[in-house]
């Protein structure tokens, strides 16, 4: 049998005018022969963490299941996840360990707890650039999922400002670095992006063109990144099957959409479209910044341009508040709640909006085809918070949800609960790490892996 099928390069990217325009991973990048198998293009494992502020209200059966018998009914804060239920893992009685005070430590119960949430390790009371901490999980990810993609990960954030109205929010004695949760190693946070229009250009930006002039002129014609490799996306067409053609028909789509969307925003806010240079976040309501930034994050998934993200809902003592849904209160003060049930009503209405919007991204990757499976199939994703009832910043038991299937290796739909008080949430990340490949022994205060997620018993 002679073959005569053409393989598109996996790494192929469309350029043109400062666009970079990566492709998803198509069928038609699979070898000739493999092709004949009928097996799909091989996916490539991600790592994703999602962290939200100022704890969850776990009381009442909020957050845990009732049961960790199959079928288990959601309870009210998981309810939004019911469409993805099946790649869902709750995990019970995980403790975020290096978050707790040592003696003599009064302050911090903000800064510990994040600083922790990713590296298991306790900050160190220091205040400005005197920082003391270690390397985060997604960073340790980066450096080996990291070595075949051109961002080797993605730091985002719904908030940028260590401030509330002109006042500093950071915890006394600690300083404003310890709220972020990724860091490079132990004296350097990875710096988060608020801007989608900056993630936007990061992501189909042109690498090999660094001119900020490009970008201007671009935005000054109102040409879109689709404009500018139009005539190729043409001719890529005509080698691709029928299949491959609608996936590259509803990833082209995706693209435009997103770029009209930020257009809009920025037409909203009265402003130029920034550069590269301008880290302010972009004005607009919560919930369009909050899906903008998700979008972006399965494009960047779905073209291979990174494999592993941090993605900050909000920092620690955010003051963000919610009228949207009818919570017009700064989110930090309510949690200090004192017991007062009209206070905690509130809060537990934030942690479902929180997570309603989780749920529409999972759907989103489920929807999303990645091999013979979906992004979500191939992925691991990390959503929770530092602590847990903010009134008392209770550090033991945090609310943790591992989402995704990891290539087929991590079952979905259980309730997992260890025993209390015998284990740090370093070994759920240090067994997150292993089925990764990362070649780690331990990690931050870690005791040992997680058996029932090594396998699919």
């Amino acid at each position: 049998m002679i073959v005569t099928k053409k393989t598109i390069a996996r790494r192929t990217v469309l350029r043109g005018m400062g666009t970079a325009l990566a492709l998803p991973l198509l069928n038609g990048m699979v070898p000739p022969l493999t092709a004949l198998a009928r097996t799909a293009a091989k996916p490539s494992k991600r790592l994703g963490v999602v962290y939200v502020p100022n704890g969850i209200i776990t009381r009442n059966g909020n957050w845990t299941p009732a049961t960790d018998a199959p079928g288990f009914d959601l309870p009210r804060l998981l309810k939004p996840l019911e469409p993805v239920r099946e790649h869902l893992t709750v995990l019970t009685n995980l403790d975020n360990r290096a978050a707790f005070a040592r003696p003599g430590e009064a302050l911090g119960s903000h800064s510990r707890p994040a600083a922790a949430f990713l590296t298991g390790l306790h900050a160190e009371q220091t205040q400005g650039s005197e920082l003391d901490l270690g390397t985060s999980m997604d960073q340790f990810a980066a450096q080996t999922l990291g070595r075949e993609t051109r961002l080797p990960s993605l730091e985002l954030s719904l908030e940028g400002a260590d401030t509330f109205n002109g006042v500093s929010t950071c915890d006394t004695g600690y300083s404003c670095a310890y709220l972020n949760i990724s860091w490079h190693d132990r004296t350097t946070p990875m710096p988060r992006e608020t801007n989608p229009r900056v993630v936007f250009e990061r992501l189909f930006g042109d690498a090999g063109s660094t001119s900020a002039d490009v970008r201007l002129a671009r935005a000054k014609q109102q040409r879109s990144i689709l404009d500018a490799v139009m005539d190729k996306i043409a001719g890529l067409q005509g080698r691709l099957d029928g299949e491959d053609r609608r996936k590259l028909g509803n990833y082209l789509d995706a693209v435009r959409e997103i770029e009209r969307r930020i257009e809009i925003a920025e037409r909203q806010a009265d402003r130029e479209l920034p550069l590269l240079d301008q880290p302010a976040g972009i004005p607009v309501s919560f919930e369009e910044h909050a899906r903008l930034m998700y979008d972006l994050l399965v494009l960047a998934w779905q073209t291979d341009v990174t494999r592993v993200f941090t993605y900050m809902i909000g920092r620690e003592q955010s003051g963000t508040t919610y009228p949207q849904i009818g919570v017009p209160d700064p989110h930090h003060p309510l949690t200090h709640h004192r017991g007062d049930l009209e206070k905690i009503e509130k809060v537990t209405k934030i942690n479902q909006y929180h997570v309603q919007l989780y749920g529409e991204f999972l759907a989103r990757l489920a929807s999303t085809p990645d091999g013979d499976g979906s992004l979500l199939d191939n992925s691991m994703l990390l959503y929770g918070a530092a602590l847990r009832d903010g009134d008392a910043h209770q550090y033991d038991n945090v609310p943790l949800l591992l989402a995704g299937h990891d290539g087929g290796t991590l079952k979905g739909g259980r309730h997992l609960v260890y025993p209390k008080g015998k284990n740090p949430m370093t070994n759920l990340q240090l067994t997150m790490l292993h089925k990764l490949g990362v070649p780690v022994e331990h990690f931050g205060d870690s005791t040992g892996t997680l058996k029932e997620l090594t396998g699919l018993s």
